[in-house]
């Protein structure tokens, strides 16, 4: 009955016991149980892994009126299996005068920055690697591990048309950056804590998708941004840049970008789900047990991963002046805009019952006069262009 109660501690003490019984002391024995759980940790990360691979191309399958992986096992489920073993047998290349110890190190590096994150990921109450009081810092700066794998990758490759990509795709990531942060602000300012489980533990009257759905939407723009999906998926802008930072890798290392960019959608997926609607809390649901709320959790995370894979298979990609002009003149001061009216709401109605109605309400007049204002922009630009435009014609007719 213990084990459903908390599973984790209950493992840890039984190989505890079983440990120290043959001799081992204690404080070895405890390092032994922590490697133990980071590979069985790693290993399950690898298998879903595997598993958000069939689940991608059976749902690219069906937005393009396909059928997907069909023959390797039941419903094409072994199909990952033998794409495996394919980027295995690859011949691994090496490209003339690339650095080879950065080279090797980059897909090594985009995975794990994507691993680290799940360090501090409440997967239930008391199912949390670590329960940092910075968490969110941690996040920023556990993510900019994969930013560092990109450049390592572009650069060490001695190819100008990676390294050329490598620069865009940095560009991209480092831009977006900024709005995320200022949105994970808001989380933290609303919860008054910057640790993950705390966030969980504050939405426990009101999850933070009502008092804020504009620092959702924007964190959900910025994170399909770092992760580099269309529409903004420049990195792999076939038709300018070959295929971006990783042109010149071959066989399983680059089979770990990939493996890396899939991760870190279901990643990102998690943290919307932890950061705006409740983490691993449904109706009460969560009270059944940990591993109850683990299945909460993992659901809502596919859920969301599910939501990046609509937006990109339905958006096409756009233009990358476009895309930086969208982050610095819109999007980074939306999120700061949105900072500050939430800090200053949030501590006007402080200990107030109006709170929540508060917030909600300054988010959708936030909303509403940003539209307006894109509306009277949009309206000024095509007076401006029409004018353009018709004095050649005038001057013609004179």
């Amino acid at each position: 009955m213990e084990f459903w109660k908390d599973p984790i501690t209950t493992i840890f003490d039984s190989l505890l016991k079983s440990f120290t019984s043959g001799g081992m002391t204690e404080d070895l024995a405890t390092v032994l149980i922590y490697l133990i759980g980071i590979l069985a940790f790693i290993s399950f990360a690898m298998v879903l892994d595997i598993f958000l691979v069939w689940v991608e191309r059976k749902v690219v399958a069906r937005f393009q009126d396909r059928l997907g992986p069909n023959r390797i096992g039941p419903f094409g489920i072994f199909q990952p299996f033998a794409d495996i073993v394919k980027l295995l047998i690859k011949e691994d290349i090496t490209p003339f005068g690339a650095d080879v110890v950065l080279f090797n190190l980059a897909p090594i590096f985009s995975l794990m920055s994507v691993l680290l994150l799940w360090a501090i990921m409440p997967f239930a109450p008391k199912m949390v690697g670590v329960d940092l009081n910075v968490g969110m810092l941690y996040l920023v700066a556990a993510g900019s591990i994969g930013t560092l794998s990109v450049i390592m990758a572009g650069w060490s490759s001695n190819n100008k048309y990676a390294l050329m990509g490598a620069f865009r795709t940095v560009a991209q990531m480092v831009s977006y950056e900024i709005p995320m942060v200022a949105a994970l602000l808001v989380v933290t300012v609303l919860a008054g804590t910057m640790g993950a489980v705390g966030i969980v533990e504050a939405q426990e009257a009101v999850p933070f998708i009502i008092l804020s759905p504009l620092a959702f939407l924007i964190f959900l723009i910025s994170a399909i941004a770092e992760l580099g999906r269309s529409p903004f998926d420049l990195n792999e802008a076939e038709s300018e840049i070959v295929a971006g930072f990783h042109t010149e890798y071959t066989g399983m290392k680059f089979g770990l970008f990939y493996a890396g960019e899939l991760l870190h959608s279901f990643t990102f997926g998690g943290f919307i789900a932890l950061l705006f609607f409740g983490g691993h809390r449904l109706f009460g649901l969560e009270n059944l047990g940990p591993l109850v709320g683990a299945l909460i959790f993992m659901g809502k995370a596919l859920f969301f991963y599910w939501v990046i894979m609509w937006v990109k298979y339905t958006v096409p990609r756009i233009r990358v002046d476009h895309m930086l002009a969208f982050n610095w003149k819109f999007l980074t001061p939306l999120a700061f805009i949105l900072l500050m009216v939430t800090a200053l709401v949030g501590r006007i109605f402080l200990h107030s019952p109006w709170l929540a109605p508060a917030l909600f309400i300054s988010n959708i007049l936030i909303a509403w006069l940003t539209i307006e204002y894109l509306k009277s922009h949009a309206r000024k630009e095509r007076d401006q262009a029409e004018a353009s435009g018709s004095a050649p014609a005038t001057a013609t007719q004179h």
